[in-house]
């Protein structure tokens, strides 16, 4: 079996790609299904799609597993598409998969989902039904995708299930969250314990706009560490958001059990968006504190990432990144990202592999609330974009040819580690 290996070398970086892959299958008034493999055809046309990615030359495909499909009753398994899927990936394309377990979506049976106090278990038990089914063909594992994104949407902003709202929802799904992640890589080893983790977190940046706020963009920098923080033990009394923590609901039991277990980070995946992950504090008109996306150049990647490394020590994939609008920006973030990381492996922090994501058009998750047509929430940051003319599926990009080159020639994309 092809598997990739981590390496300081050029020859060993891993050259990434992957398929946006959110699940939330539940509806209400007003919300529709975000099913991202069914909008997009995925489901039906996998074969050609993954082909993509043996196209432009990656070694590795960032790619999902849906759990509510597969688990569609408690402990009762359907494994028809997966095992179909995943053998053509490692056996026919020698790509290796870099498996999604939890990325954003529950099963229709777990109700109040990540607040079921039952959760934790519920993801670990699937989880190792996939590494025993699978062990043959996976080594690599993102327990759960982007912790802060999902806490932010489920449980302050109450925007997906289960719909909490506030300070103390967002701490509810912090707790819920890094239990099943603990208990997920828990169940994963104790079915294969040579298996990976890549635990992927959504990487940001707040800037300050007025020196008064500063104190407010430390905050938010600290609080981006909370998931690393606690997996890794070091959420105790003397941690500055400990109080933050226990002030909105979490019980200083579960703080103490999840200290207790650190979870060794294999892989810090992390991934940044030059549009959407540089914020600014500002006081508006009325003087109220506001928060707006800026650096869209993307500048501070390099920064953001060094911080994460000196933090934890952990060799790094930066496991998505792309860019919103044309093929001139596309290319030139591509460059940019690239520079960067050559320019922090030259100062000795490994990062070990860059994912453009997602390798092909996707679903705007405003779908789920607007009520347009399908073709209104198209989201090009891809190599490729679905086409829909005369008869082909897929319209390869440009920067797909230049992707291809910076694979071909990882010494001059990417330079070499410094050791020691």
């Amino acid at each position: 079996m092809n598997q990739i290996r981590l390496g300081p070398g050029a020859s060993d970086f891993i050259w990434a790609s992957g398929i946006e892959d959110t699940f939330v299958p539940q509806t209400r008034p007003r919300h529709r299904a975000l099913d991202e493999y069914q909008l997009v055809g995925h489901y039906k046309h996998w074969r050609e799609d993954i082909a993509l990615a043996s196209h432009l030359g990656v070694k590795a495909l960032r790619w999902g597993i849906p759990w509510y499909r597969v688990e569609p009753l408690p402990g009762e398994f359907d494994w028809r598409w997966t095992d179909e899927v995943i053998p053509y990936m490692v056996e026919d394309l020698g790509i290796t998969p870099i498996i999604d377990l939890m990325h954003y979506g529950c099963p229709f049976w777990l109700r109040r989902e990540f607040s079921n106090e039952d959760y934790p278990r519920a993801v670990a038990d699937y989880a190792a039904a996939v590494a025993q089914r699978y062990k043959h063909l996976i080594k690599w594992y993102t327990p759960c995708n982007e912790p802060l994104v999902t806490a932010l949407l489920c449980g302050r902003q109450g925007a997906w299930p289960p719909y909490l709202h506030g300070e103390r929802g967002y701490v509810r799904m912090v707790i819920q969250l890094t239990k099943g992640i603990i208990r997920t890589v828990e169940a994963i080893r104790g079915v294969d314990p040579e298996a990976r983790m890549v635990h992927v977190e959504a990487a940001s940046i707040t800037r300050a706009g007025h020196p008064d706020l500063v104190p407010m963009a430390e905050d938010y920098r600290l609080k981006g560490f909370i998931f690393f923080d606690l997996l890794t033990g070091r959420v105790n009394p003397e941690h500055p958001l400990y109080g933050w923590l226990v002030d909105n609901g979490a019980r200083p039991r579960d703080i103490e059990k999840i200290t207790a277990h650190p979870v060794p980070v294999d892989v810090m995946g992390l991934n940044f968006y030059p549009q959407w992950s540089t914020q600014e504090l500002y006081y508006d008109e009325d003087g109220k504190v506001g928060s707006r996306s800026t650096e869209h150049d993307g500048s501070g990647f390099g920064d953001m990432v060094e911080d994460f490394y000196r933090r934890y020590g952990a060799p790094i994939v930066i496991t998505e990144t792309s860019a919103k609008d044309n093929d001139e920006v596309r290319s030139a973030w591509l460059r940019a990202s690239l520079g960067m990381i050559k320019q922090l492996r030259a100062k000795g922090v490994p990062v070990l592999g860059y994912t453009w994501f997602p390798m092909f058009t996707m679903v705007d998750w405003r779908y789920r609330w607007e009520r347009g047509p399908l073709e209104k929430y198209l989201l090009d940051l891809g190599v490729y974009q679905l086409d829909g003319k005369g008869g082909n599926r897929w319209r390869t990009l440009p920067l797909a040819d230049e992707m291809r080159d910076y694979i071909r020639h990882p010494e001059e994309a990417i330079g070499k580690l410094a050791v020691g």
